[in-house]
């Protein structure tokens, strides 16, 4: 669907294990391209340029850590993405019905908190 009602709707496009076909995920005609935690997102960002907006890629595993291991997490991704349009800060693929939700809380802190300090930086 690339318009409803008038209107352009956004597409992201997503496949589990994806990384080795992200250019060609990026050239589809998506406006984004939705990662999975197997690859860098420093590296994915290097590849696609701003051809596409990239969504993920927190192991969603992670959200079964502390709260310091998971705002290092939240923090590695953000850093590695670097301070460039398009990011999109989500889970790399499902959450599980077992995840605390505490742990959602400490995770969506931590990319506010640190999103905006490297937005300033």
């Amino acid at each position: 669907i690339k318009e409803r009602e008038g209107r352009r709707v956004p597409s992201i496009i997503f496949t589990k294990g994806g990384g080795n076909w992200l250019e060609s995920m990026a050239a589809i005609g998506a406006d984004a391209v939705g990662l999975d935690w197997t690859l860098d997102i420093g590296e994915a960002r290097r590849r696609v340029g701003d051809k596409v907006a990239l969504q993920g890629n927190l192991d969603p595993c992670a959200l079964h850590g502390t709260p310091d291991s998971i705002r290092a997490e939240a923090t590695r991704i953000i850093d590695r993405y670097g301070n460039h349009p398009g990011h999109v800060f989500n889970l790399g693929h499902g959450i599980s019905q077992f995840t605390n939700p505490d742990n959602v809380s400490v995770l969506v802190e931590a990319v506010h908190s640190h999103s905006r300090a490297v937005r300033a930086a």
